[in-house]
């Protein structure tokens, strides 16, 4: 899954980790290698893998809650 991909690339974090992950899994706030810097190199990341446009307008806290709000908003971007 490219969701999971991106963020054990841009965080580091290993794969058995991201493994782990699943919808309810908190995101921002909860991770510590999720900071406000780590938040721009990862949606400029899944822009450039899902050749989708991320607008400043969109990003907000609710889209970085969770590993399942991250997905869902990552798939309406690309399904349009």
């Amino acid at each position: 899954m490219t969701v999971r991909a991106t963020l054990r690339d841009i965080l580091g974090v290993s794969q058995e980790r991201v493994d782990t992950f699943r919808s309810e899994t908190p995101l921002f706030g909860a991770l510590p290698e999720l900071d406000s810097m780590a938040v721009a190199g990862l949606l400029t990341e899944l822009e450039e893998r899902l050749g989708i446009l991320i607008e400043d307008d969109e990003v907000d806290g609710e889209m970085l809650e969770t590993f399942g709000a991250l997905v869902r908003f990552a798939t309406a971007k690309v399904t349009g």
